[in-house]
């Protein structure tokens, strides 16, 4: 049978299973899905008020339009389908892009690891806005090589859903040394698209609102930074404990000093970017290959994104997706070791949450460990993949690949 058909096959076994997951799974897997995207869209759809247009909101401005897109759907079985639906169907689209007609090896095996992934990840990571991000940022990232400028566009779209797309922008500005006018066109304009749009709407006073509502959270259960004390928490440590914030509706941690290091975060997080992206510039500049540098490149800024974040919340794992994906289809032999480490790491999330969330809640000994382990998977494979990225080889000239083989 045609590994074409095979995959297929998978993907539509794969998408089934984890939608229906959602629906029996604990601790609410779907709940931001029926919980804050089902109303917020009603409401923008109803005339009562538009997130991020008329009141600040904790995403981008074009994070709405899949969630009113979802809405068209929901009268063939309800709001949650009809998001699992939006999801696979633009999933379908990238995954279609990426096998093409199946005769490659390296998207023949790019594509089984997404879907690998999407089932250790299990439905947290469809039933998040994460979720929609995924298939536009692989989506980008195949055609960058080639289309430099309408990747950009694709990938700054993704950004006005969901902030991280923008490390892949800063990605392709950083390796294409000859097409990053290309890049910055493809980014400018799309930006500007979306201001306008706001401000047409009148939405000026709350265009960055997503920013500033974002800076000032606490630290996440699940964050790696909350490691500390979450186990003060588990070892019963006065003054260290859990708590649960009714404003931004998420459990939280604090001990002592506990604001100190919520004021470091940010800044730490800013400055473990610029010195990845110095690397970056630096790799570039001495001629590092689009194939040998882009892959590192994007999935160290995805990750520094992820293991110096306040906030750990477990659908952020959706982000991996997409680097490991390119990384697959121009060198299968690199990417093998990371996309096995980001594969366990998919599956230990998905125990985490949604299926001993409760004991993690608690701070019960067995779950509490679970998520350590995770997070320190987050952190070595950081680590791994930036030493990679120093180690680079450079040369004068390479030629672009981007097909596989």
């Amino acid at each position: 049978m045609p590994n074409r058909v095979v995959l297929w096959a998978g993907f539509v076994a794969v998408h089934a299973w984890v939608a229906a997951a959602g629906f029996w799974m604990p601790n609410q897997p779907m709940g931001d899905v029926n919980l804050v995207y089902d109303p917020w869209s009603i409401r923008a759809l109803s005339g009562d008020g538009i997130v991020g247009v008329t009141e600040s909101w904790v995403y981008p401005q074009l994070a709405l339009a899949p969630m009113m897109l979802a809405q068209a759907l929901a009268g063939i079985g309800g709001y949650d389908l009809g998001w699992a639906l939006l999801v696979t169907a633009l999933d379908a689209v990238a995954f279609a892009i990426l096998l093409g007609r199946g005769r490659s090896r390296a998207r023949v095996g790019a594509a089984a690891f997404w879907l690998a992934f999407q089932l250790l990840l299990g439905p947290v990571g469809m039933y998040r806005l994460d979720a929609v991000t995924v298939p536009i940022a692989i989506t980008g990232l195949l055609v960058l090589a080639t289309r430099p400028a309408v990747a950009s566009a694709v990938l700054t779209a993704g950004a006005w859903v969901k902030v991280w797309p923008a490390a892949l922008v800063a990605t392709a500005f950083v390796a294409l040394r000859g097409r990053r006018g290309a890049v910055a066109v493809g980014a400018v304009v799309t930006t500007g698209v979306v201001v306008a749009l706001v401000l047409v709407s009148g939405g000026a006073a709350h265009l960055a609102g997503f920013v500033t509502m974002q800076t000032g959270r606490g630290l996440q259960l699940e964050a790696p930074v909350s490691t500390a004390y979450l186990w003060g928490a588990m070892l019963g440590i006065p003054d260290w404990w859990i708590f649960y914030d009714r404003e931004i509706l998420t459990f939280q941690v604090t001990g002592p000093n506990v604001d100190a290091v919520i004021g470091a975060m940010t800044p730490l997080l800013a400055v473990a970017v610029l010195a990845v992206l110095g690397v970056g510039f630096w790799k570039a500049r001495a001629g590092a290959s689009y194939r040998s540098l882009v892959p590192p490149l994007a999935l160290s800024l995805v990750l520094v994104l992820m293991v110096f974040n306040k906030v750990g919340s477990p659908q952020f794992h959706d982000w991996l997706i997409a680097p490991l994906v390119l990384w697959i289809v121009v060198d299968r032999a690199a990417a093998r070791g990371p996309a096995l480490v980001a594969l366990g790491c998919a599956l230990l999330t998905q125990l985490v949450y949604p299926l001993l969330y409760m004991g993690v809640m608690t701070a019960d000994p067995g779950p509490v460990i679970v998520l350590a382990l995770r997070n320190a998977m987050l952190v070595v494979l950081l680590g791994w993949v930036v030493a990679r990225l120093v180690r680079l080889p450079v040369r004068r000239r390479a030629p672009v690949l981007l097909s596989g083989r």
